[in-house]
């Protein structure tokens, strides 16, 4: 049964930054804030990075090919990346704006009415980013939860901004409106790059999570008592799909049904504790000095 199309939640947060762009906008041009300036700023990073999203989910739920004889989950880490560049431009951008704000100070005006709208506007990226963040986790989609996960960093941002503007109207120092830009440039920074480490990783064959790389061992060990034993485990991971490649070792006496038999059975309980694992297996005789050669797959 195919998987259930995952680009409906990509076309939320499309609307979602759509409307907080409207809202922070209109929350900017009431106050002049920059630091409401920055806030709508990164809206439009969310906006690309949900279309990016939307575009690499198309991609990735493609069927395998002759070409792509492992399917194209790999797409959504090119989504991540892109987010993660377009996060770095708008922090260059608002770290301009706020400094020629903290060089030529100008008063702000309407603070109540531009604070209220953006409140509005983090509270709808708020459902939004749980929506994403729970769809990420339960289908194992990079895009979904990147996108999660900036879009809750918006959260934080536009409290800290708005926390930046009423200190400044409440004080009457002004220099703390672009000073709370800059600092949210700087997290905007930090969650760019953390997004542009996760993508490179993936894209790297990086392993499976220790805790899953621990039910594939534990499925593996619970085979010993019927005399076999196994080496040269690897695992990767590609966007939502899991890969698991493994040398079983039975003794040179058995049949091969009954070795082939046995390798369909750890197949299958590996599967069923991770899903959507594809899992290969090596058949190799327990007794055989050349079955050891192969242990580092250096191939």
């Amino acid at each position: 049964m195919p998987s259930p199309s995952l680009k409906r939640f990509a076309w939320l947060s499309i609307a979602a930054a759509v409307g907080t762009i409207i809202l922070k906008g209109t929350a900017w041009w009431l106050t002049g804030s920059v630091g409401l300036l920055s806030d709508a700023l990164e809206s439009f990073v969310n906006l690309a990075g949900a279309m990016m999203a939307l575009l690499m989910l198309t991609v990735a739920e493609q069927p395998a090919d002759d070409k792509h004889t492992y399917g194209h989950g790999k797409a959504e880490y090119f989504s991540g990346g892109f987010e993660g560049l377009l996060i770095l431009i708008a922090a260059i951008a608002i770290g301009i704006s706020a400094t020629e704000r903290l060089l030529h100070p100008r008063p702000l005006s309407d603070v109540g009415v531009g604070l209220a709208v953006s409140a509005v506007a983090s509270v709808l990226n708020l459902a939004v980013s749980r929506i994403l963040r729970a769809a990420g986790r339960e289908h194992r989609s990079l895009a979904l939860e990147a996108d999660a996960e900036h879009l809750m960093t918006d959260v934080w941002t536009s409290v800290g901004v708005i926390a930046g503007v009423g200190a400044a109207v409440l004080t009457g120092r002004t220099w703390l409106d672009p000073l709370i830009a800059l600092l949210v440039a700087a997290n905007i920074v930090w969650t760019g790059g953390k997004l542009v480490y996760r993508s490179t990783a993936g894209l790297m064959d990086g392993a499976l999570p220790p805790e899953d790389h621990a039910q594939v061992v534990d499925i593996l060990a619970r085979y010993r008592a019927e005399g076999i034993d196994y080496h040269a485990l690897r695992t990767r991971e590609s966007g939502a799909r899991r890969f698991v490649e493994v040398h079983v070792l039975v003794p040179g006496t058995w049949s091969v049904r009954r070795g082939h038999d046995l390798a369909e059975r750890v197949e299958s309980d590996i599967r069923g504790a991770l899903p959507r694992t594809t899992v290969i297996t090596h058949l190799e005789p327990l007794e055989d000095p050349l079955s050891q050669e192969d242990i580092a797959l250096d191939r």
